[in-house]
């Protein structure tokens, strides 16, 4: 008797709900650790991050350049632009239907879908992905972002909050080399003995 094969996974990433998610709860995620944990627990086959971009935006580019370093698949599209009321502009990123396309289109290559994302929005495609294609959904959220609906029709959700340890982006706090050679300036001065 063949031993089975452990479940392919897909995970969908919706760069503008994370970030968002972040906001909320106070830090930040670690993608690299994020992707440890998920190949810890999963036959993880492909990683698919979606965001919107601003023109220019070298900071939000490197962040990109990383992930792609990382073996994520990268889709970024131009930020849309909206004139709001007093002369303000509201930048905004919407890739639902970008994802949502995807996840069907793909469903033949993964036996489950892990989606970053609270957003109801998802509710739909979820529903047809378990009713037409047999196919198991696990959600990753906040507990301020996570829909009501997105919990019930998911077959299982894990809020981000309870994996901080695991997953917390944390600064290097190592001094950089160039203020390594100022410890001795801040010593005190000892006079020469006579």
């Amino acid at each position: 008797m063949k031993p089975t094969s452990k479940p392919k996974v897909y995970v969908f990433i919706d760069g503008s709900n994370v970030f968002y998610s972040q906001k909320h709860i106070g830090w930040g995620y670690d993608w690299k650790k994020i992707l440890k944990y998920l190949k810890n627990k999963y036959n993880i086959k492909k990683i698919m991050y979606y965001t919107g971009i601003k023109d220019g935006d070298t900071k939000m580019q490197n962040f990109l350049d990383k992930l792609k370093k990382y073996k994520f698949n990268v889709y970024a599209k131009a930020l849309k632009i909206i004139h709001g009321d007093k002369q303000t502009i509201i930048y905004k990123s919407n890739c639902d239907i970008e994802i949502a396309v995807d996840i069907i289109l793909k469903q033949d290559k993964y036996d489950i879908l892990i989606l970053f994302s609270g957003d109801s929005d998802f509710v739909y495609v979820i529903k047809k992905l378990q009713r037409l294609y047999s196919k198991k959904v696990y959600i990753y959220s906040t507990r301020k972002t996570i829909s009501w609906e997105i919990k019930l029709a998911a077959d299982k959700y894990t809020l981000l909050e309870d994996l901080r340890k695991e997953i917390e982006y944390k600064k290097n706090l190592r001094p950089k080399a160039e203020y390594c050679n100022t410890v001795n300036i801040l010593q005190p001065h000892r006079p020469k003995v006579k």
